[in-house]
């Protein structure tokens, strides 16, 4: 399979497709998981031949932590659809810049100028896919793998539908999300095999997203969204009383406890804390302890860390201590010191 990356003209300008070189270094620095699926010049497992031709790359990451890079603007020569499962992420195009949420889709079409990041990237599950139309020059038609097996009509009328659609942001992709998850957890079962398996799946549940993109593309249920928005908004605005509140930070929070401050139950809580933070409440809960810890060390030097520990609702200083070298790699006193004006 060519190597080579694709380039596209436009009056007298040329353009090259990314090929994703900040996600590859992290993955390599185990700074995040990611498994993907390619042809050509993209980073993942590389496909046969004849197996899908077409798909760019399939894929998705997993970072636990704030990233030190991003995906500043570039291009990609296909359709690109992107589905974030988790955590927040900036995502601009062309002028636009969108502050994406929990189950958001993003449509980019081929050449389209966009970037991911802000410039970082956050905590958060991405899941993408590219598929090569064969665009190379403006007004060219899309032209559809042969293992795309939607009929003509709504083939056509997804195309149509993608090729004018200027809502680039999709809220609440639930469905789509699923079979997204469906497909990530093919893309995991292979582990550090060489060969691609399962590719019948893979072809399988690819249709089916698209079919799920049709019909999102198609008619929407407002009145379900705004629920389904209302309810996150709840847990979005108390994990930011917990950032920005030191006293509510302090309190011996329990994860019933959180969850009941909500009005839901915790098995509710627990999974729309996972698509804010990408992390448990209670591993959201101590990474915030220790944010704010980490900032009182320096701005009051006069504090001992036993005060600091309970100032931000820590146990004990002990394990106060043991937490904070874990996560900085280094001691709170170290801390202190290295970091004075």
């Amino acid at each position: 399979m060519s190597q080579r990356i694709p380039i596209y003209k436009y009056q007298d300008e040329t353009y090259r497709a990314d090929s994703c070189q900040p996600l590859l270094g992290a993955a390599r620095d185990g700074d995040l998981t990611f498994d993907a699926v390619v042809h050509g010049h993209y980073p993942g497992k590389p496909l046969p031949g004849s197996a899908m031709p077409g798909l760019k790359t399939l894929g998705y990451w997993n970072a636990e932590k704030q990233q030190h890079w991003g995906l500043d603007w570039h291009q990609n020569e296909g359709l690109e659809i992107c589905l974030l499962e988790r955590g927040h992420l900036e995502f601009a195009v062309e002028d636009e810049v969108h502050q994406l949420q929990p189950n958001d889709l993003t449509i980019t079409r081929p050449w389209q100028r966009h970037r991911l990041g802000s410039p970082s990237i956050g905590p958060g599950r991405l899941h993408w896919i590219i598929i090569d139309l064969g665009v190379r020059r403006p007004h060219q038609h899309w032209r559809w793998p042969p293992w795309i097996v939607l009929t003509r009509d709504d083939l056509d009328e997804l195309t149509s539908l993608l090729r004018q659609n200027e809502q680039p942001v999709w809220s609440q992709a639930n469905e789509v999300s699923q079979c997204f998850q469906r497909i990530s957890r093919i893309l995991g079962e292979q582990g550090h095999t060489t060969e691609v398996a399962n590719v019948s799946w893979l072809k399988l549940l690819i249709n089916e997203m698209l079919l799920l993109l049709l019909d999102l593309l198609r008619s929407r249920d407002v009145k379900k969204d705004a629920s389904l928005a209302d309810t996150q908004r709840t847990v979005e605005l108390f994990l930011d009383d917990l950032r920005n509140d030191h006293h509510h930070l302090a309190e011996e929070w329990t994860l019933k406890m959180m969850a009941e401050s909500c009005g839901l139950g915790v098995t509710r809580f627990t999974e729309y804390c996972r698509r804010l933070t990408n992390t448990t409440p209670m591993q959201h809960l101590n990474r915030l302890r220790l944010e704010a810890a980490a900032k009182l060390l320096l701005q009051h030097s006069d504090l001992s860390n036993a005060q600091v520990a309970r100032a931000c609702g820590f146990s004990s200083p002990q394990y106060f201590a043991t937490v904070f070298r874990r996560h900085y790699g280094y001691s709170p006193q170290k801390h202190r010191l290295e970091n004075k004006d």
